[in-house]
């Protein structure tokens, strides 16, 4: 039976490190990296090759940068797979600027609802090994911008969903893991 696991913590909590370890180097694993490449962004570029240097040899990266390549990676995966995505944050922002929500229009936040619903189906119905890693961005202040807040409100929704579909949950706090479930 797969074991889907939900890996939370906030910026630098050490949740992405944990999640890795939660699986054996030596096995392949296809690893679901969600962030969008910005050529305009050293300092993005250069996250995105600390975490790649991390990775086993034996990992496979799939850059799934938008709301439906992550979906079909859950859905095409067989019962003797491992995935781990990382992170849905970063996911979340990608189908929030896709769908133009960041002003709140009603229609573009139904595509985003839409996007949820359907990635909690896939990862409910994902037959492999999978450990999902996504920031908790809601113990902090409350954001001062509109956007800030959608953000916050949008992801703690998508995470209180997925935790309710995966067997466990863990809070990364200053690099100690909380087992939630």
């Amino acid at each position: 039976m797969a074991v889907r696991t939900l890996v939370l913590g906030g910026a630098r909590s050490g949740k992405s490190a944990h999640a890795e370890g939660l699986l054996p180097e030596s096995a392949p694993v296809t690893y679901v990296a969600t962030a969008r490449r910005d050529p305009d962004d050293p300092e993005w570029a250069e996250r995105i090759a600390t975490h790649v240097a991390r990775r086993p040899g034996t990992w496979r990266t799939v850059e799934a940068g938008d709301a439906d390549s992550l979906r079909r990676v859950l859905a095409d995966v067989d019962a003797e797979a491992t995935v781990l995505v990382d992170d849905l944050a970063t996911w979340l922002t990608a189908v929030l600027d896709d769908a133009g929500a960041w002003d709140r229009d009603p229609a573009a936040l139904s595509a985003v609802a839409g996007h949820c619903t359907r990635l909690v189906e896939a990862v409910a119905g994902c037959a492999a090994r999978l450990v999902i890693v996504s920031a908790e961005v809601g113990l902090g202040v409350v954001p001062a911008t509109r956007s800030g807040r959608l953000f916050r409100d949008e992801l703690g929704s998508l995470n209180a969903r997925l935790a309710e579909v995966c067997d466990e949950v863990v809070l990364l706090v200053a690099g100690q893991p909380l087992r939630l479930r």
